[in-house]
């Protein structure tokens, strides 16, 4: 009896979310337009950086060193001057990012005493972006340091050198789209699943159509199955057509098992779909349900380690982002697709999202029984 009452239901839910166009183009296109503009925006990596050059030594070896810097194509030179000044108004105005300022005797005391100061000047409003620029700028630097070392004669023997060879694993060529999209399609899962729960079931409340159906002897667990599980099996299937975006547009390697992927993805997409049923509980309008989810998906994607790693976060947040599930499904659609892990080496991480489904849906459940009664 249940399961001819739950195929009637579903039956109605699909038939109303292919009805509701904005619904049906919210589920459909806004996702992959985020995916298809995240996957290139949200990196780390910096591109180019203009610098301001303060060269006072206007040798050989300063201009070698600003060749070496423009060569790289991580900096350009946007202006050159003697004055600090001048310098210092191009990097209030954002004409530049960088002063690189070349003292003079810079060549004499490199001959002389081999050693030589220089003073780069980033703008740090943003400190991961001024990270990154300083490291890019001293691996040149130091590269061109080593040059120097064999073509100026030395007056007393040169220090030994060591000359390390980096190698990176699972992601050798340093892509920020293989590190970016696993997280990215982690996001767009969460929106679906979350987002969307929480309004599909507060417009039953606005149209009045959840009163009429509470009244009815329709069983609580049917009704809530029907509203789950069709936007569960649309979650799934825009994750298939995300990895697939991801592996024919993007190149991001699938090393590990697709199937544990997706095995994965439906323990993740429980929590989501609960939290999304929690939210509308709480509320009484798709607006105030969208702006509650929008609150809980911006903490959920802050504290995951998406875009800032977790290790960089003071020790309370560290504790705090254990209990957060788009964190452990981030890790494990990295690991799985990057490195090829397998499930027992994610089986905390699904541990801890089988623990959460079951903890959140339960109490999403005696919480909508409840607000209904």
């Amino acid at each position: 009896m249940k399961l001819r009452i739950l195929k009637v239901l579903l039956r109605k839910e699909y038939l109303q979310i292919y009805r509701d166009k904005l619904m049906l183009r919210q589920m459909l296109m806004m996702p992959f337009i985020q995916l298809l503009l995240l996957s290139s925006a949200a990196t780390f990596e910096v591109k180019t950086a203009h610098l301001y050059l303060v060269d006072r030594d206007h040798s050989e070896s300063s201009r070698g060193l600003t060749d070496r810097l423009q060569a790289s194509g991580r900096f350009h030179v946007s202006g050159a001057s003697g004055s600090n000044n001048l310098a210092d108004v191009s990097l209030l105005n954002r004409s530049a990012g960088v002063i690189l300022v070349i003292p003079h005797d810079f060549e004499r005391n490199l001959v002389r005493t081999r050693s030589a100061d220089i003073q780069l000047i980033f703008n740090a409003e943003d400190g991961a972006l001024a990270g990154v620029t300083s490291s890019y700028a001293q691996q040149i630097i130091a590269a061109y340091a080593r040059e120097l070392t064999v073509s100026i004669k030395p007056v007393i023997a040169p220090a030994p050198q060591i000359e390390v060879r980096a190698r990176g694993w699972y992601n050798p060529e340093l892509s920020y789209k293989d590190y970016m999209i696993p997280g990215i399609l982690v996001q767009l899962l969460t929106l679906v699943g979350t987002l969307l729960t929480a309004m599909n079931i507060v417009r039953e409340k606005e149209l009045g159509t959840l009163d009429q159906l509470n009244v009815t002897p329709i069983p609580r667990s049917a009704f809530i199955a029907a509203k789950l599980i069709p936007l569960w099996t649309i979650a799934l299937a825009e994750l298939a057509v995300g990895l697939m975006v991801a592996r024919w547009l993007f190149g991001v390697p699938m090393r590990g098992s697709l199937v544990l992927v997706f095995f994965a993805a439906s323990i993740y997409l429980v929590v989501a779909l609960g939290i999304g049923l929690l939210i509308s509980t709480a509320v009484e309008t798709q607006q105030q349900a969208m702006f509650v989810s929008f609150f809980v998906i911006l903490i959920y994607l802050l504290m995951s380690g998406l875009f800032t790693p977790i290790r960089s976060m003071p020790n309370w947040a560290q504790w705090l982002a254990e209990v957060n599930p788009v964190k452990h499904f981030i890790e494990i659609m990295r690991a799985v697709l990057l490195k090829g892990a397998g499930i027992a080496d994610v089986a905390r991480s699904l541990g801890i999202l089988a623990l959460s489904g079951v903890l959140v849906l339960t109490l999403a459940v005696r919480q909508y029984a409840k607000t209904s009664t």
